[in-house]
């Protein structure tokens, strides 16, 4: 088994709470099942969020689908001109048997066109 990292995106239509936590569950629950991956293979999950984003912690989602017991941390992504707005990131570190060639990184809707060379 292996450590290795998954990275995943999702933009927000708005900076309202309750979109932000189905938003991120959604991107949390495609990249579990996109990688064949429960719970209890999650390491830690870093998210990030850019700075027009307040209305809450997007780890708060993370807890409301079980992942409780998963180290989780947020921080604001870097404020630069032009840059996509209100966008959620992930960096997830997990145990898989999964080769990295083999890792689903998962970017929703628009934010696929920040990273086609990984974008699935």
């Amino acid at each position: 088994m292996a450590v290795r990292a998954v990275r995943g995106a999702v933009q927000l239509e708005r900076d309202e709470a309750g979109h932000m936590d189905e938003q991120v569950s959604a991107l949390l629950t495609t990249v579990l099942e996109r990688n064949s991956l429960v719970a209890d293979d999650l390491i830690s999950i870093w998210f990030t969020a850019t700075p027009d984003l307040h209305c809450d912690f997007p780890a708060a989602a993370a807890r409301g689908i079980g992942i409780v017991d998963v180290p989780l941390i947020c921080a604001q992504e870097l404020d630069i001109e032009g840059a996509m707005p209100r966008v959620v990131r992930i960096l997830a570190h997990v145990e898989t048997y999964l080769a990295k060639s083999e890792i689903a990184h998962v970017y929703l809707g628009a934010t696929a066109s920040l990273r086609k060379d990984i974008a699935q």
